[in-house]
């Protein structure tokens, strides 16, 4: 796995540390930074090769033009690795601009995509009942029609191959339920979706489209797969991710409250720690980044190490499963690809939110 190191909160160090912890369970990582500040020791683990790359465009503003006039950098340089073949998955610790941009540019869109889109299965909180799978989380800012219809074989797709759902309920997110409810995107994409259904075809079978949902459905279980604009979905999955933590604090509070409040929490503590390690972000490793031609896997940037060998773990899953060869496949068997040739709108890459 080519992990860029750049980036991240708590330094690369942190990174370093989690490869550490991801090679010994098995992993092999590249790890691109400044040598000097990953804290290993002179003879790195077993596993885990080091390359000394410490210019960084993980804040970059512009990111098409820092990866575009800045090949030492290392995010570029990581997905470079990935595109000669040295290593079969990106890990990004850094912005997700600047991986979108580098994957982009050095390992490439797969043939027929329009936009790269970013997937991150939620926890439901409800086990046995699998993770919804959220997308886009923000790789686009902006989509049309036939970008929303592609992440939802590309959703399905991922649902079907990693989380084991036989035939994914794929919904599109909206601010109502009722088909005539939505932006004009929505509207447009909907009545794609629906057609497909309604005729059966295009491989619509791999999975059903159970039209719009609501905010409230990434917890409720309505469907296995939710698709929307990057836009949309990184505020929605931001929202998530805050309500749950302020959910956490807030029992944390309460528990302490008292002297019996307390005695209430010492029993409760093995429910509610395993309540906290489900909706924990860490867990699940961040997010895929579908689309291209090799695998990616962008972790948030404040996750401390236990999160980055969640990340390098998933990213070495999803290439063992062949994750992106099983979503093209899909695509292609519903006729999802792009056929008409590169226009200058699609040419021009979006920056991430």
């Amino acid at each position: 796995m080519a992990v860029d190191c750049n980036g991240a909160d708590l330094g690369p160090a942190e990174v370093a540390a989690g490869a550490a912890i991801a090679a010994a369970q098995g992993a092999r990582v590249l790890l691109f930074g400044p040598a000097a500040e990953m804290g290993l020791p002179a003879t790195p683990p077993n596993g885990v090769e080091v390359v000394d790359a410490p210019v960084s465009i993980a804040k970059a503003q512009d990111p098409v033009q820092a990866v575009r006039t800045t090949p030492q950098a290392s995010i570029v340089m990581a997905a470079g690795a990935v595109a000669e073949g040295r290593a079969q998955a990106l890990v990004c610790a850094g912005g997700t601009g600047a991986a979108l941009a580098a994957g982009t540019f050095n390992i490439k869109r797969a043939r027929g995509i329009y936009r790269p889109a970013l997937a991150l299965p939620l926890p439901t909180g409800a086990p046995p009942a699998a993770p919804v799978t959220l997308l886009d989380v923000g790789a686009n800012a902006e989509a049309r029609r036939e970008h929303i219809v592609q992440f939802a074989f590309m959703g399905a797709a991922l649902a079907h191959s990693v989380l084991g759902v036989a035939r994914p309920r794929v919904g599109l997110l909206s601010n109502g339920s009722e088909a005539t409810r939505g932006s004009a995107l929505v509207l447009e994409a909907h009545a794609d979706l629906r057609e497909r259904a309604t005729n059966a075809r295009d491989g619509l079978d791999t999975f059903e489209f159970v039209g719009n949902v609501e905010g409230d459905d990434l917890v409720s279980g309505r469907a296995d797969v939710i698709v929307t604009d990057g836009f949309t979905g990184n505020i929605a999955l931001k929202l998530t991710e805050g309500v749950s933590q302020t959910m956490l604090g807030a029992i944390r509070q309460a528990a302490m409250s008292s002297p019996r409040a307390k005695l209430g929490g010492a029993l409760l503590r093995p429910a509610l720690r395993g309540f906290r390690d489900e909706i924990d972000p860490e867990a699940s490793g961040g997010a895929y980044l579908l689309g291209l031609r090799r695998l990616g896997v962008v972790p948030h940037g404040r996750f401390t190490r236990v999160g980055f060998a969640q990340a390098i773990l998933r990213a070495q899953r999803g290439a063992r499963e062949d994750i992106v060869a099983q979503t093209h496949a899909a695509l292609a068997a519903a006729g999802a690809l792009k056929r008409s040739p590169v226009s200058a709108s699609d040419a021009s890459l979006p920056q991430a939110p």
